[in-house]
């Protein structure tokens, strides 16, 4: 039952948004081999104002180790 949760600024349409989640959704069911009912995508827009203590000390940072994708940036 995989869960994604994709966390950005604000500012796209809903639209867009469904189309992120659907095209992540039908990603990760096709790579992990699970039927795409059992994948759940989640969007939370964070103010880019809040995303170094909310985002990156939170939970980008600490987890560098085990990213298997890594940010292009640091927020030093």
């Amino acid at each position: 039952m995989p869960h994604v949760e994709i966390k950005c600024y604000p500012g796209r349409t809903e639209e867009v948004k469904t189309q992120c989640a659907e095209a992540v959704a039908k990603a990760v069911s096709e790579t992990m081999g699970c039927n795409i009912t059992a994948v759940s995508v989640a969007i939370k827009e964070i103010e880019k104002e809040s995303w170094k203590p909310s985002v990156w000390d939170k939970q980008i940072a600490p987890e560098m180790d085990s990213l298997y994708v890594k940010p292009g940036y640091t927020c030093d």
